[in-house]
């Protein structure tokens, strides 16, 4: 009987540890990858099947306003509402993923300059900027302002009112003052101010000093100026495109002109830009200039698409994944269809979008929100992110980063012979944990060669700011920019499908989507932390 009482409690005591020792057992945590298992959806056939339609005849090079940017935006949106991420877009009587606004496009009829007795030649040392228009004039004075900048009581107008420019042409520097370091002197940073952004600015300045016309000497430098407008000139002969102008901007008719052009007038005053802000007094050219200018506008409607992917617990915070679906479109027939650019950068979007809407429908979706932003305007001068971060959908406040992919299809000549790179731009200038963050998740998952080489604020071809994520950093919202560099087809109608490596642009598009998902999983925000130029 005893033996049988001892039998009895050593059952009940094995089945009670068993009972106990479940608990333990189904708590055991979940040590899935689920990063890498969402990840490998991301694959070279996926991306070439949406790039084949994207950078196809059909689309028509994808130019703003026309047919084909209209198709591309169909495509993107039908794919965005297939993957289940929603529109978020109120008010629109078609789609809730489209973001419409408004832009012109302007034809100038006839424009001349002539400095002293040199006629210019147009779209080889000028062009005009904006959209203000100027007929035949007499011979007009010119004065110099420096960079045309008044700012916290100080100004580049010398004299009561700035009557020194009162009915003449305000020669000015294109961009603002920086210092040794290349950091703007009034934002502090890299970001540029207002005065380097939106031209109309200074513009308007001038036309309150009295002047009426404006001549704005490039920025770059003569060799760079030279070699950029004669990629640009077959396309700037066509229409302009821009914002509206509203009749009460008090804008002026501007020309850019080249640094060479300047040294017509400018002279050994060239040297002055670098002995700081402002300069002592305007200077009065004996020169005179001859000015035309003529313009036809047009207004048009365009949009940005937007695909949105609501997180769970931080779903207030939001990332935004860009690139840009325009190109450069037509010209007679010939059909520019900008597959590297930026078509490999939008296909690269919405595999990432298609991988974060499966996580989620498995139950493993983001912790922070996530907006799919395919813009508009890019190639007329980033205006699509313009657009979208002065009229934000969500809140800039909640927003942490701009991850933004433009060309990752190809290679550039400095890596001829070795395709596993990506230049990575600006991930350290306002936020350094993203620039950790992004070199982390490239060891532990894609092992490509990360270069910086254009993230030198010395870089003559200021990549950092010529593509959308740089309207972000403008906001101060951290930003990286994923980028092959320029290759002989770039801006060429011979940029096509068959010339992308599929392979690497699945190698990039995992590496942006493992730091766009480390950022939307981790516990704390990224923070605003650096201030590099």
């Amino acid at each position: 009987m005893r033996c049988l009482i001892l039998m009895r409690s050593l059952l009940l005591f094995s089945c009670a540890a068993v009972f106990l020792a479940a608990p333990a057992f189904a708590q055991a945590p979940d040590t899935t990858d689920y990063a890498r298992r969402y990840a490998a959806t991301i694959t070279a056939p996926d991306l070439e099947k949406h790039l084949r339609v994207l950078a196809s005849d059909a689309y028509e090079g994808r130019e703003t306003g026309q047919k084909g940017q209209k198709m591309a935006a169909e495509y993107i949106a039908k794919q965005f509402a297939a993957d289940g991420l929603a529109g978020p877009v109120t008010g629109n009587s078609d789609s809730p993923h489209y973001q419409h606004f408004e832009l012109t496009r302007t034809v100038w009829a006839d424009t001349k300059l002539q400095i002293g007795g040199r006629k210019l030649e147009y779209l080889k040392d000028y062009y005009p900027v904006g959209t203000a228009d100027m007929p035949q004039t007499a011979k007009l004075e010119v004065v110099f302002v420096g960079f045309g900048i008044e700012e916290n009581g100080k100004s580049d107008y010398a004299g009561p009112g700035g009557a020194n420019v009162r009915g003449k042409v305000a020669l000015m520097w294109q961009g603002e003052p920086i210092d040794e370091r290349g950091a703007s002197r009034f934002t502090g940073n890299s970001t540029r101010s207002t005065w380097t952004t939106d031209v109309n600015r200074k513009l308007r300045l001038a036309k309150e000093k009295g002047a009426v016309a404006a001549l704005i000497v490039s920025e770059r430098t003569p060799t760079n100026f030279k070699e950029w407008l004669q990629r640009a000139a077959p396309h700037m002969r066509e229409a302009r495109v821009g914002f509206p102008v509203p009749a009460d901007a008090g804008t002026l008719p501007a020309m850019l002109i080249s640094p060479e052009a300047a040294g017509l007038l400018l002279g050994p005053l060239v040297e002055a830009k670098s002995k700081g802000w402002p300069m002592e007094g305007v200077v009065t050219f004996r020169d005179k200039v001859r000015f035309r200018s003529d313009a036809q506008i047009t207004p048009f409607q365009t949009e940005n698409v937007l695909g949105y992917l609501e997180g769970t617990d931080k779903k207030q915070e939001l990332l935004v994944l860009s690139a840009h679906y325009d190109h450069l479109g037509k010209r007679g027939k010939v059909v520019f269809n900008g597959a590297d650019d930026d078509g490999s950068g939008t296909v690269a979007v919405l595999e990432m979008a298609q991988a974060f809407a499966e996580a989620k429908k498995a139950g493993h979706g983001p912790r922070r929100s996530l907006l799919f932003l395919a813009v508009t305007g890019e190639e007329k001068g980033l205006l699509g992110s313009e657009y979208y971060t002065d009229h934000p959908v969500f809140d800039l406040r909640n927003t942490i980063v701009d991850l933004n992919t433009d060309m990752i299809g190809r290679l550039d000549d400095a890596h001829a012979q070795d395709a596993n790179y990506v230049y990575v731009i600006g991930a350290d200038k306002l936020a350094s944990g993203l620039h950790r963050t992004n070199e982390e998740q490239n060891r532990r998952y894609i092992g490509l060669k990360l270069d910086y080489t254009f993230n030198d604020p010395a870089d003559p071809n200021k990549f950092y700011y010529r593509s959308d994520h740089y309207n972000f950093a403008r906001k101060g919202i951290p930003v990286a920019f994923f980028f092959n560099g320029v290759h002989a087809d770039y801006h060429q109608e011979t940029d096509e499908v068959d010339k992308i490596l599929f392979p690497k642009m699945e190698r990039i598009t995992r590496l942006v989507f493992h730091t766009a998902w480390e950022l939307a999983n981790r516990e704390e925000r990224l923070r605003v932390d650096s201030n590099k130029p």
